[in-house]
This record gives structure tokens, C-alpha cells and sequence, in this order.
């Protein structure tokens, strides 16, 4: 992974919201009017001052709709529950994982392939933050125009 600074604008960003939802199954009319608009910076970033982005590598996370490229809001002031995808350091190499404190504490993937850690085989770790967003690009080819 690829540790990231993150770079807020000044001014917020307003993306405009069409409708209520979208369904995700069987199509219905679209509202052909935008309802509102939204601040992305404000939706994904409680905490500027404590969050941090990753670029993950691999697949061990694929089955939690994170995969081979996607981006990582991380925030360092939360503190880390049973179910949470938390950011880990296990003797100095860094992973992502699901937490879970019980029945028995370990660091689970969300991708069979990959055996769960357990925390007391885990020398050395030190959980360094939680994953509070996901950003992956569809479009791969999509350029950034900044």
C-alpha cells in the first residue's frame, strides 16, 4: 500500500444529487430534476485533520467491493470496533482488514483465498486506522484534470 497525502480544496465541492436513489435491481422512472446538492469532502471526510489515503495492492479484500487499485479513507481518531476494516501494521509491513474480536480475535480478508491472522500470532501489531470510505474507479482510463 501506498501511503497518500490528501489535498482539500478551499472552497467545498458540490456535486449535484438527482433524485432520492437508484435502484440497484429492476429500474424505475428517474426524477428528471436534481434535488439537492452534496459536499463530497464533507461526506467522506469527517476528520481532515486524522485521515489518510492508501492505494491498495491485491486481492485479499475484493469480497468487501475493495480491490486491486482502489483508494482508502483511513481515520487514525476512530476507534476500532468487531466488523471494522482497519488499516494494520504487523511488524512493520502494513495490511487492510476486517477486525473481529470475537469468538476469537483476528484480522479476516474478505477473500477465501487468504487464512485469517490471529492477534495473538501477530507480533508487533499495532491497528493504525479505520477504513471509513472506499474509492474505486470504474473507469480506469479516467484522468484527473488537475
Amino acid at each position: 500500500m501506498h501511503l497518500q497525502r490528501l489535498i482539500f480544496p478551499e472552497t467545498p465541492v458540490h456535486i449535484p444529487v438527482y433524485g432520492d436513489t437508484i435502484s440497484a435491481g429492476f429500474p424505475s422512472p428517474a426524477a428528471d430534476y436534481i434535488e439537492s446538492g452534496i459536499d463530497l469532502i464533507c461526506q467522506l471526510i469527517p476528520h481532515p485533520s486524522s485521515t489518510y489515503t492508501l492505494r491498495v495492492s491485491g486481492d485479499s479484500m475484493i469480497n468487501a467491493g475493495i480491490t486491486d487499485g482502489s483508494y482508502l479513507l483511513v481515520d487514525f481518531s476512530i476507534h476500532p470496533q468487531h466488523g471494522d476494516i482497519v488499516v494494520a501494521n504487523i511488524a512493520g509491513e502494513f495490511t487492510v482488514k476486517r477486525l473481529v474480536t470475537h469468538p476469537v480475535a483476528q484480522l479476516v480478508a474478505e477473500n477465501p483465498a487468504y487464512p485469517p491472522i490471529k492477534i495473538y500470532d501477530a507480533d508487533g501489531l499495532e491497528i493504525v486506522g479505520v477504513v471509513i470510505s472506499v474509492i474505486t474507479t470504474l473507469r480506469r482510463n479516467h484522468v484527473c484534470p488537475r
